[in-house]
């Protein structure tokens, strides 16, 4: 029987909040009011990233969508996801799109792809955006739009079965995605690893010529260039070392710099990883085997306890990301595909993965406070965090706190965008949430794509709870409560 923790709609106050965030041994700054734009909000401070003015402190983090159309476009879908993002009030965009560069990295047959032939297609998108910003806003004042690139690695799923490319062996996460010890083609060389800079590059032209403001490149949640990252037993120049391991990131960066000079760059970094997590019978648990001890197949992770952070790596790489020319990161950790709960804290897990095995405010917590230490390392370095979402009626108030108090510059927001995407603007300008469309980590929107459908919030959003795949999504809920 997995573990039931107190929700926090049961937290009926401030006062309330504070006191099961001292249970769990958290220290959060949690103001006790949520002020207004008019009243001095910290989050309605302007910002600068590089030679970018951002207007508050409200970010919107990327998000895949799982329904582009098949040639890498936009589809309906996707421009409405758009424009809900222009209508946030947020004034950074943090990437928009997990966008591919080559169609074999893609994480699912429906992922954007960077390709000429849907240049208009990233147009509309940008176009949307700022329409209805400015029809939200009344000004495009300020408002930062960038574009994630990507490369999906061992996630790569271009035509709807796993198709992994790898940086190297994972005795865990192989079996997952099909692989085995001998499954050597499946590891990408040194030359295709070196033949995926111009993509970068030609990624990132199009975005500049399109008109966004960035380009984030992406390192992140189990994907290619961070899982290079904990390519500690690779041999040859992009494993081994930290150096080495990061080459390609490098690599990248230096390259778009050279190609696009007057692009801002970005990188979402999982500022730390944890070994996989599996179902347990009172919730997730690590699969760890103590042969596996010590653990080198992260980054950012304890190697003799693998299932908490270390970070002198971390705050090494962030050094070398400012040193290259880096003019912000968004920090996240851990990776959905094995370890959820670490930079997607919820109550109740999606299809592919396990009951909590803390309380979600705990990964609220973890993620916060490597975001501080990372902040406090490296103060003049814009950052955005993660993690907010699951703390839903507080989200506000925290907030507030954390930007007041110099744990971060800007405060990502992700599914909580796709319940309720006026939530910035309304803590803007009123002061108030309207608790029927705030997110409570239902994860629809996460267990909808591991099956096949688009990513929405089918509980809280009346579009798609009217969408024939809302229905589709039920039957398959069902059926794994039947199991």
């Amino acid at each position: 029987m997995a573990r039931r923790f107190p929700s926090i709609s049961q937290l009926k106050t401030v006062a309330a909040f504070r006191q099961r965030l001292q249970e769990l041994g958290l220290a959060l700054p949690v103001e006790d009011r949520v002020l207004t734009a008019r009243e001095g909000s910290p989050l309605a401070q302007p910002g600068r990233i590089g030679p970018l003015n951002v207007g508050n402190r409200w970010c919107i983090h990327p998000m895949e969508g799982w329904d582009g159309q098949w040639g890498g476009g936009p589809s309906p879908l996707t421009l409405r996801r758009w424009r809900h993002f222009g209508t946030s009030g947020a004034k950074l965009i943090w990437g928009g799109e997990a966008v591919a560069v080559v169609p074999e990295g893609r994480a699912n047959p429906r992922q954007l792809l960077a390709a000429e032939e849907n240049r208009r297609g990233f147009q509309l998108l940008l176009e949307e955006l700022k329409q209805a910003h400015l029809r939200r806003c009344g000004s495009l004042e300020g408002l930062v739009v960038g574009l994630q690139l990507t490369h999906s690695g061992r996630f790569s799923c271009p035509h709807g079965k796993p198709r992994p490319r790898i940086a190297w062996h994972h005795p865990l996460l192989d079996p997952q995605v099909g692989l085995g010890p001998e499954d050597a083609a499946a590891v990408l060389s040194d030359q295709e690893l070196e033949a995926l800079v111009p993509r970068y590059v030609e990624a990132a032209q199009l975005a500049a010529e399109v008109g966004f403001d960035f380009v984030d490149v992406k390192a992140c949640h189990g994907y290619l260039l961070h899982e290079l990252l904990g390519a500690h037993l690779r041999p040859g120049p992009f494993g081994g070392s930290l150096e080495g391991r990061s080459r390609l990131l490098r690599m990248i960066i230096q390259a778009i710099r050279r190609e696009c000079p007057g692009l801002v760059i970005g990188v979402r970094l999982s500022a730390f990883d944890l070994v996989p997590f599996g179902p347990g019978p009172d919730g997730g648990r690590p699969r760890l085997r103590e042969e596996l001890l010590p653990y080198r197949w992260g980054f950012g992770v304890d190697p003799q306890q693998p299932t908490r952070p270390l970070l002198h790596e971390t705050f090494q790489l962030l050094r070398h990301l400012r040193d290259w020319g880096v003019a912000a990161v968004n920090l996240s950790g851990g990776s959905p595909y094995y370890c959820p709960h670490a930079q997607r804290p919820a109550q109740f897990p999606p299809s592919d993965g396990y009951p909590p095995p803390e309380d979600p405010l705990v990964g609220v917590g973890r993620l916060l406070e490597v975001t501080r230490q990372c902040k406090e390392e490296l103060p003049h370095l814009p950052v955005v965090g993660t993690g907010y979402t699951y703390l839903q009626d507080y989200l506000p108030h925290v907030a507030q706190g954390v930007v007041r108090q110099g744990w971060a510059d800007y405060v990502g927001l992700g599914r909580m965008v796709l319940s309720y995407p006026e939530l910035p603007w309304d803590v803007l300008n009123t002061g108030r949430l309207d608790r029927r469309r705030i997110c409570r980590t239902f994860s629809d929107c996460t267990t909808g794509p591991r099956n096949g459908l688009p990513s929405g919030c089918y509980p809280l959003d009346r579009f798609y709870k009217l969408l024939p795949e809302a229905a589709q999504l039920r039957r398959v809920k069902n059926a794994l409560r039947a199991k």
